[in-house]
């Protein structure tokens, strides 16, 4: 048991630190780099050279200069720093660590960009060490510094860095990531954490409900992956953070496509941030050491394309890129059902936390093809070498390729990487060579393609389960094309959807709604490239937001704190924004699509009138009018002629109201009529008075013509028996008739009466 140290000893300690930091501080003061310069420019140090302070030909106390070091042990660091990077075997620095670091270490704010791999989190972890380590920060000061990660992988990685680095010092550090249960016990423990490594949601969950939590100290902001982190998807969350951070305090931006944005940089309060871009200059905007293709490979055979790359190389470790969760889930159950010969893994946003966190471990050890949405694409470290990263669907722009490649060929290591363009997408590959990356094409051997459809279409028979879930991928696909903005690249009216249906080996194409609205509206226009069956009349229920498909960690991290704004509005769907009638049923056999589905559902119970006694118990329908007496359910005639009395009562009331309301319609359909003649003789009259040309004898036989009798109603509904009046409203006159006509006229008024 190692004993405690006595209090000589530590006070020696602490005596030994204070001068430690003087000495650091008035190096760093003595030779800060000139604001606005890159020391990645200056010559290197010589090795012969004193490093720290030394006595100089004039006997004077001097310091070494540090800008331009390429060695840690050059940098005005802490010796516990020092020995951290040893043991870890960090000895000389990379470009962006070269560049940055001076400018950090004497506490200017720093907008970091640099190619994937060069050592970014090295050139944050070191300076937030050091200067807690110069304010000779303890437990009882709370939170000091706070590092903000885009996903809980990245987050978890850089964890083990700052431990890694930082062990030899006596800070407390904490991960806080969301997906994790434990919730509870970080809201004790989180006020007395030195470091917090977090992701967006989760940090903001502790600022909501952890009573006191206290940022007012706090002395270093850093945000990896910056741009990520400053998109819309993060906008709302990291507004809400930084509301609650002191203004007074140093903040560290870095990422492989670094933002310029000015609102960004005034939404973080940048005090004249040092913008060092270390490969902007470069040949290009990848890792040297990485090898790039692409090659076209139609959309219906990409599966094809994908198995027939896995079984060609059994012996590599594979990072698989697709569009949406759905279509990783797919790819990853059918091809594990096929048995290609080497293990599978697959990672996704919405996954449990501990099993993301143990196929990221598993892949980083072993042999593998690993299936990813963009998740895995942010500054992931896999620590063997990836040697393919394969892009099955195409970014959504170059900062994304850029991203997704740079899981391979890191820091001194070689990798390779594959893009499938469908013939639509083609503009893609334009626009990563002017972005200066050496991108070569490449046509497919399809000699040696081997046809993986017909094996996914005995899959789907086998296990109907699977089909479902293929119906789902095939939508979040063409979800994921139809919502992309770059409408150059992403075109969904010319992909061959039926095909790209067949080739999951579904038996028929679903039915999309959005994108059925959409072939309509061009069908309308004359540019439609889908068949007229894809053509629906009803509307897109169906919300559509970006983030459902591209910010799968975005949401997961919000989740913890109440099922993720966002991501944005119309996060309250499921993750993959998909709705039960956006997928038509299918019919066996054929790939016909219905113009209508059938509107009746054939399943659905008889209506039959069901009768609960007090205990809510089930009765017979007509048990109200039983005998309660007797034990078993026998109809008592008295109640039940009672109960018909009561009906047939009742239903005379409505029939006389119906009546009423039925003389009522007629009686204003005859008003109606009345007005519309006396209209049309008004208009007559008013035409023959500019008439002077009618004859004598033409008046005259006007004259003689005998008036039109008057029709007599009679209404059989009246309960009083009395004649209606006539569309004149005149009284009926018995002398007006014949006798015989009277006779007729009141045996038919007495026979309505007595029927």
């Amino acid at each position: 048991m190692r004993r405690p140290k006595s209090r000589g000893v530590r006070k020696q300690h602490r005596n030994l630190e204070v001068e430690e930091i003087e000495l650091l501080n008035q190096w760093i003061d003595s030779q800060k780099p000139n604001s606005g310069s890159n020391p990645l420019s200056l010559e290197p140090l010589e090795k012969n050279l004193p490093v720290g302070r030394f006595v100089n030909d004039n006997g004077v106390v001097a310091f070494s200069r540090y800008a331009g070091a390429r060695k840690f042990y050059q940098l005005p660091i802490s010796k516990k720093t020092k020995d951290g990077l040893k043991e870890a075997k960090y000895i000389n620095m990379t470009d962006i660590q070269v560049a940055s670091l001076p400018h950090a270490l004497c506490g200017r704010d720093i907008l970091g960009a640099a190619k994937t791999g060069s050592g970014k989190t090295l050139a944050f972890v070191i300076p937030v060490l050091e200067k807690l380590y110069r304010e000779r920060w303890g437990p009882e000061d709370g939170v000091g510094s706070i590092i903000i990660s885009p996903t809980r992988e990245l987050a978890g990685q850089l964890f083990d860095v700052l431990r890694e680095v930082g062990k030899h010092h006596n800070f407390s550090a904490g991960l806080l990531i969301g997906g994790r249960k434990g919730v509870d016990t970080e809201k004790e423990r989180v006020n007395e954490l030195n470091f917090l490594v977090c992701t967006p949601g989760r940090l903001l969950q502790h600022m909501d409900e952890t009573p006191n939590f206290d940022c007012s100290q706090l002395q270093v902001l850093v945000l990896d992956e910056a741009d990520r982190i400053l998109d819309i998807g993060f906008k709302k969350t990291l507004n809400a953070i930084v509301s609650q951070l002191p203004k007074p305090r140093q903040t560290l931006l870095f990422s492989a496509t670094q933002t310029k944005s000015v609102q960004d940089l005034a939404r973080l309060s940048l005090k004249d941030p040092e913008y060092l871009g270390v490969h902007e200059e470069s040949v290009t905007a990848t890792p040297n050491r990485l090898q790039q293709t692409a090659m076209i490979v139609p959309l219906d055979e990409k599966l094809d394309m994908l198995w027939s790359f896995i079984k060609a190389h059994l012996n590599s470790k594979i990072l698989v890129f697709l569009s949406s969760s759905k279509q990783v889930k797919f790819v990853f159950e059918a091809f594990k059902k096929l048995r290609p010969g080497i293990p599978l893994k697959c990672l996704y946003g919405r996954m449990n936390q501990e099993k993301r966190m143990g196929i990221y471990s598993q892949f980083c050890q072993t042999r593998s093809v690993l299936f990813s949405t963009d998740v895995a694409s942010r500054g992931l470290d896999f620590n063997k070498a990836v040697d393919w990263v394969v892009q099955v669907d195409c970014p959504e722009d170059v900062a994304s390729y850029i991203h997704r490649v740079g899981r391979t060929a890191r820091y001194l290591s070689g990798g390779r990487s594959v893009l499938f363009l469908a013939p639509s997408e083609m503009e893609m590959l334009e626009k990563l060579k002017a972005a200066k990356i050496p991108i070569q094409f490449i046509k497919a051997n399809k000699r040696r393609l081997q046809p993986v459809s017909g094996l996914l279409s005995a899959l789907l028979v086998k296990y109907p389960d699977l089909q479902h879930v293929a119906q789902r991928a095939f939508i979040t696909y063409l979800r994921s094309i139809h919502i992309q903005k770059d409408k150059e690249v992403f075109d969904v009216t010319k992909l061959p959807i039926d095909e790209f249906s067949a080739s999951l080996g579904l038996p028929m194409t679903p039915k999309v709604k959005f994108l059925n609205r959409k072939a309509k509206g061009k069908m309308l226009s004359g540019k439609s490239s889908l068949p007229e069956s894809e053509i629906s009349d009803e509307d897109d229920a169906t919300a559509i937001s970006r983030e459902d498909l591209f910010a799968d960690d975005i949401k997961e991290d919000n989740l913890d704190k109440v099922e993720k704004e966002l991501l944005l509005t119309k996060d309250n769907q499921s993750r993959d924004g998909e709705k039960a009638d956006d997928i038509g049923a299918l019919v066996p056999g054929t790939r016909i699509l219905k113009k209508k589905k059938l509107k009746i559902n054939v399943h659905r119970p008889a209506g039959t009138r069901v009768v609960f006694d007090e205990e809510g118990n089930t009765l017979p329908p007509l048990a109200m009018v039983a005998d309660i007496n007797s034990g078993d359910i026998l109809l008592d005639q008295v109640k039940k002629d009672e109960y018909y009395k009561k009906m047939r009562e009742e239903l005379k009331q409505v029939d006389k109201q119906d009546k009423l309301l039925d003389r009522q319609r007629r009686r204003e359909k005859r008003i109606k009529e009345k007005m519309k003649l006396k209209k049309a003789k008004l208009e007559e009259e008013n035409n023959e008075e500019g008439e002077d040309d009618l004859s004598g004898s033409e008046a005259e036989a006007d004259a003689q013509r005998k008036p039109k009798r008057s029709k007599i109603y009679f209404d059989s509904d009246n309960d009083d028996g009395e004649a209606e009046k006539s569309r004149d409203d005149k009284d009926l006159k018995a002398d007006s008739i014949s006798v015989a006509e009277q006779e007729e006229l009141a045996l038919k008024l007495l026979s309505s009466m007595h029927s």
